[in-house]
């Protein structure tokens, strides 16, 4: 079994290399990465001395750079995405090139191969829109109505792809996951900002009154729900990958300062993004019964497993944080 992983060197991209490296079926893992500022070297080293993993600098809009191992896989992963909605809104080009024109690239040279069982579209709960209190959990059916340009670029690469699997015949299946949080994530990123900002005693930025909801699933069950849709049977449909965790977004701040025994004098309201959403939630019943998945990690252990993970890479922190800081200029420059 020959599989390939775009944005492997990402957050869950990365995670997700780890899982499938595990699986003895697997005889080839192609890893694709531009290396943006959100693709850390650091998060594939340990994986490089495996003979089953080839490694190629390439942006998935330039598909060319990586024909053959894409013709060669049974596979494929799409985890390539500009992800952060805050960039989305200052620099919204980014997100539709490599979102939306980047899924088209792989799609386009995916109708040459003989060799595909599977292309599956890694995508977001955020496609949904903004749910009241009181609304039930978006369902596979319900109604894609994105709020930012990163989620409607999501939605727009999601209809890409089952699409091309109703006009053309490619075996398609897209994933909705809620909050993914865990190891590698982007300190950028709400969980790790908290981490990283009380490990250095700094305010804790919260969107205004911090009442905003998510639901929060560990990147490894996250993972372990994609691979599970990929080597079903079932093709072109939906899976959704949530963990039934709904917090406010101020809940989160104060049980991870508490995780880490600092001071609630560390929140700092801060002005509201632009088009916040309130509420994500995904009922994920489908893909219980369907794909008997169903998340294992507690937000309990997942929270000491996360905090653990960053204090003993302070290291990576420094490397991560430097990579941001080039990106924040270069988007000032623009």
């Amino acid at each position: 079994m020959n599989i390939l992983v775009t944005g492997g060197a990402g957050f869950i991209g990365s995670n997700f290399c780890d899982l499938v490296l595990k699986q003895k079926e697997v005889n080839k893992l192609f890893i694709i990465d531009k290396f943006t500022y959100a693709g850390l070297e650091e998060n594939l080293e340990h994986v490089m001395s495996d003979p089953r993993v080839q490694l190629i600098k390439a942006d998935v809009c330039h598909t060319e750079l990586f024909k053959e191992p894409l013709l060669d896989a049974n596979y494929v992963f799409n985890f390539a995405a500009e992800s952060h909605v805050d960039n989305s809104i200052m620099s919204p080009r980014d997100f539709i090139q490599t979102n939306i024109f980047g899924t088209f690239q792989i799609l386009e040279t995916l109708r040459q191969s003989n060799n595909l069982k599977k292309f599956v579209q890694i995508s977001t709960d955020e496609v949904y829109g903004s749910l009241t209190n009181t609304a039930l959990p978006s369902t596979e059916l319900s109604p894609l109505q994105p709020s930012s340009p990163y989620s409607a670029s999501k939605a727009g690469a999601d209809h890409l792809a089952l699409s091309y699997a109703l006009t053309y015949g490619l075996s398609v299946t897209v994933t909705r996951s809620s909050n993914n949080y865990g190891p590698r994530q982007l300190p950028e990123k709400f969980i790790p900002k908290i981490i990283i900002n009380a490990l250095n005693g700094l305010n804790i930025p919260v969107y205004g009154t911090g009442k905003n909801i998510r639901d929060w699933i560990f990147v490894e069950d996250n993972c372990k729900g994609i691979w599970k849709a990929a080597l079903s049977k079932e093709t072109n449909k939906v899976f959704h990958f949530g963990a039934d965790n709904e917090l406010e977004n101020l809940d989160i701040v104060k049980i991870f300062l508490e995780e880490l025994n600092q001071k609630e004098s560390l929140i700092e309201y801060v002005k509201d993004r632009p088009g916040h959403d309130f509420r994500y939630s995904l009922n994920i019943e489908n893909t219980i019964k369907t794909l008997n998945w169903k998340p294992e990690e507690s937000f309990h252990s997942g929270v000491k497993k996360t905090v653990n993970w960053y204090q003993k890479n302070l290291v990576w922190i420094d490397k991560a944080n430097e990579k941001l800081r080039i990106k924040h200029l270069e988007m000032r420059q623009k």
